[in-house]
């Protein structure tokens, strides 16, 4: 091949050049097909708003403290074996209670435990509440206490507080820890293994706590084993 000026250009010279140019714009279309509008965009992500009052959530905030459903707190059955009654014999009711600012109150749930079918007859009434900090459950706790009737003697549940009302036709614990307060009723009826209504408050108390307070009372002693209910 002749070019302008007397000069021969060899024909392999010319498909070498031809392959590099080729080359070059396969490349061009090859880096274009890869770079698609269409590429996926990052999903923005939004941090979760921190409770009023702090970035984390605090076990006593209103509503986190005692269950909302009394058969968390304490099963009819696990009555019915503490009892010794048959199984299915015992119904629950819950009923959910409201706040009361004025005395730091945030949650209470009462338990009303009965006989199942024929007369209804009371077997256990658990009271369960929250305040908003532990000097407004202990205030609460002494108020109480001071104006519950009854023979009054003092109980050992670890560091709580807790107070016997012992009445003709009931008996009264009434316990304060922490951010909460319980009280439990247990009407005149006959117990198992001829306990005394102290022994199974008492009894009841320590199955009960756990499931009511943020946290349990220092050197509680551990329940009594449940003789079981009657098959």
């Amino acid at each position: 091949m002749r070019r302008a000026g007397g000069h021969v250009v060899a024909p392999h010279v010319t498909r070498m050049i031809l392959a590099v140019v080729l080359a070059a714009v396969l490349a061009v279309v090859v880096a274009a097909c890869g770079s698609s509008s269409e590429e996926p965009t990052a999903v923005p992500t939004f941090p979760v708003p921190a409770r009023d009052g702090g970035p984390s959530a605090d076990p006593a905030d209103a509503g986190d403290v005692v269950p909302d459903d009394c058969g968390e707190i304490l099963a009819a059955a696990d009555l019915e074996a503490l009892l010794g009654l048959p199984l299915g014999s015992v119904k629950l009711r819950t009923t959910i209670g409201v706040a009361q600012p004025s005395v730091g109150r945030t949650e209470r749930v009462s338990c009303s435990y009965s006989r199942n079918g024929g007369p209804s007859r009371s077997l256990l009434v658990i009271n369960a509440t929250a305040y908003r900090d532990e000097g407004a459950a202990t205030d609460q706790w002494r108020v109480n206490a001071e104006a519950e009737s009854g023979e009054r003697s003092e109980v050992a549940l670890g560091s709580a507080l807790a107070s016997l009302f012992e009445k003709g036709d009931e008996a009264v614990l009434m316990v304060a820890h922490a951010t909460s307060n319980l009280s439990l009723v247990l009407p005149e009826q006959p117990l198992p293994g001829d306990r005394s209504p102290r022994d199974v408050l008492i009894d009841l108390a320590l199955r009960v706590l756990p499931a009511v307070t943020v946290e349990l009372p220092s050197g509680l002693p551990e329940p009594v084993p449940q003789a079981g209910a009657v098959r």
